[in-house]
C-alpha cells in the first residue's frame, strides 16, 4: 500500500478507454477491409479495368472519325475548286442581258473576225502552242529523250484542243462563262499531268481559244438579233400590204361615190332643182373631204392609232399590251391579236388616234420601261401596269382624241370558261361576237 493508497489517475484511466476504443475501431476496420479485399472487390476492379479500356478505345476510334472527316472535307474543297458548273437550268437561272464579249456591227463581222481568229490558231498550233522543257535521257540517250518530251507535248496539245473544240461548237449565250472556265480547268490539269517535263499550254494559245468562245458566243446571239430583225421587217412589210390595199379598197370606194355625186350634181344643175342641188353638193364635198383624209393617212406614215389592250385569262389582270396600227379599222388588227396563239380574246381599255402615232406609242413605252415584261425584246409590248395608269399616262401625254376607253375587263370568254362555271353547267356563249379565231402569231405591228 502506498504512501497515497493505490488509487489511480483519472487522467490515465480516461486514456485507456480511449485506446481501448480506438483498438475495437480499429479491429472493426480490419475486418471491412478484409471484405473488400475478397471476391466482390476482385470483380469490380476487373469491370472498372474493362471499362476504362472500352472508353480508351472510343476515344481512339472519335480521333480516327475525326481525322477521316477532316481528310474527307479537305478533299471536297480540292474536288470542288476543280468542278465547273455546266448545267443547263442553274446556267439559264443566272442569266441576265447578254453583254457582248467583243462588239461588232454584224453577224458577216464577227465570221469574218472567227475566221482570221482560227488562222492565227492553226498557225500558232504549228509552233509554240505548248513549252516542254527535258533535260534527262531515256536508255542514255538525251536525243530520245527530247523526242518523248516533244511526243508527250503533242499529246497534250491534242487533248487540249479536242476539249477547245468541243467548247466551241457545245458553247451557247448563257454557258459562255462556264465553258471558258472549264477549258482553263483542263490547260491546268494539263500542267499538272506535264509538270514532270514541264509540258504546258501556252498563255497567248490560250487566250487566242477563249477569245474564239467569246466571239462564237456573240456571233450566236447577233445572228438570232438579226433573225428577229428580219422577221419584225417581214411583219412590218405585211402590215404595210395591208395597209395600203385597205386604204386603197377606201379609196376607190370613195371615188365611185364622187363620182356618183358629181353625176347628180351636174343633173340637178342641168334641172334648176336649187334645193336638191345644195344637198348634192354637199354629199359630193362630204366625199371629197374623206378622200382627202384617205391620202392624208396614206402619205403620212406616222399617222395612225394607239391602243392599249389586255388579256387577262392569258397574261392576268395587270399586264397590258401598248401597240400602234396604221389601219383604217383598227379593231381589225386588235382581233388579228387574239387569234389562236392565245386562249382568250384581247379587251381594248384605250383607242387613241393621233397624227404622229410613232411618237405617242413610243413616249408611253418610254415611261413604262421600268415595267416592261420583256428587257431583252423591246418589240413584246407587253407591260406590268393597269389600264387606269396608262389612261393617266396617255391624258399627261397629250390631247389627241380618246375614241374609246374602258378600264374593266369584259374578258367575256375567260370568265364563261372558269372553273365554277363549268362545274354549274354553265351554257357558252352563243351569238355574243364570240367565234373561233383563225391561225396566226402574237406578233406586234413593227410600224
Amino acid at each position: 500500500m502506498g504512501l497515497f493508497g493505490n488509487r489511480e489517475n483519472p487522467e490515465v484511466v480516461a486514456l485507456r478507454q480511449q485506446v481501448g476504443s480506438a483498438e475495437a475501431t480499429i479491429a472493426e476496420l480490419r475486418g471491412w477491409v478484409g471484405q473488400l479485399r475478397g471476391v466482390d472487390a476482385s470483380a469490380r476492379e476487373a469491370e472498372l479495368r474493362a471499362l476504362r479500356s472500352a472508353v480508351d478505345a472510343t476515344r481512339r476510334e472519335h480521333a480516327e472519325v475525326e481525322q477521316r472527316t477532316r481528310d474527307a472535307q479537305a478533299e471536297l474543297v480540292a474536288v470542288r475548286s476543280e468542278v465547273v458548273e455546266t448545267r443547263e437550268l442553274a446556267l439559264l437561272q443566272q442569266v441576265g442581258v447578254y453583254d457582248y464579249a467583243h462588239p461588232l456591227e454584224d453577224a458577216l463581222a464577227y465570221k469574218n473576225t472567227l475566221a482570221a481568229l482560227r488562222k492565227r490558231v492553226k498557225e500558232m498550233a504549228r509552233t509554240d502552242a505548248v513549252s516542254c522543257h527535258v533535260d534527262w535521257s531515256v536508255n542514255g540517250s538525251a536525243r530520245e529523250g527530247q523526242k518523248l518530251g516533244r511526243d508527250m507535248a503533242k499529246l497534250m496539245l491534242r487533248a487540249y484542243n479536242a476539249e477547245a473544240d468541243n467548247a466551241v461548237r457545245a458553247v451557247k449565250p448563257h454557258t459562255r462563262e462556264a465553258v471558258k472556265e472549264r477549258l482553263s480547268k483542263t490547260r491546268e490539269t494539263i500542267g499538272k499531268l506535264g509538270k514532270l517535263m514541264s509540258i504546258s499550254v501556252s498563255p497567248a494559245y490560250h487566250r487566242l481559244r477563249l477569245q474564239e468562245i467569246d466571239l462564237t458566243a456573240d456571233y450566236l446571239v447577233k445572228a438570232d438579233e438579226e433573225k428577229e430583225q428580219a422577221r419584225a421587217e417581214r411583219e412590218r412589210l405585211r402590215e404595210e400590204a395591208k395597209v395600203m390595199k385597205e386604204i386603197e379598197r377606201e379609196r376607190a370606194k370613195l371615188a365611185k361615190e364622187r363620182a356618183h355625186f358629181a353625176t347628180v350634181v351636174t343633173r340637178l344643175e342641168a334641172s334648176g332643182d336649187a334645193e336638191a342641188l345644195v344637198r348634192a353638193r354637199e354629199q359630193l364635198a362630204a366625199v371629197d373631204d374623206a378622200l382627202s383624209g384617205v391620202d392624208h393617212r396614206a402619205a403620212n406614215v406616222r399617222a395612225g392609232y394607239v391602243y392599249v389592250i389586255s388579256n387577262i385569262g392569258a397574261f392576268g389582270p395587270d399586264m397590258v399590251k401598248i401597240g400602234m396600227t396604221r389601219r383604217l379599222e383598227p379593231m381589225d388588227r386588235v382581233r388579228e391579236l387574239g387569234d389562236a396563239s392565245v386562249p382568250f380574246r384581247f379587251d381594248t381599255h384605250a383607242l387613241f388616234f393621233s397624227e404622229d402615232a410613232v411618237a405617242l406609242e413610243n413616249a408611253l413605252h418610254h415611261r413604262l420601261a421600268d415595267r416592261r415584261v420583256n428587257v431583252v425584246n423591246h418589240r413584246r409590248e407587253f407591260f406590268y401596269a393597269t389600264p387606269a395608269e396608262v389612261r393617266d399616262l396617255l391624258v399627261t401625254l397629250g390631247d389627241d382624241h380618246v375614241l374609246e376607253y374602258t378600264e374593266t375587263a369584259e374578258a367575256l370568254e375567260w370568265r364563261a370558261s372558269s372553273p365554277d362555271r363549268r362545274a354549274a353547267g354553265a351554257p357558252a356563249l352563243v351569238g355574243a361576237g364570240v367565234d373561233a379565231g383563225g391561225d396566226g402569231d402574237l406578233s406586234d405591228d413593227g410600224e
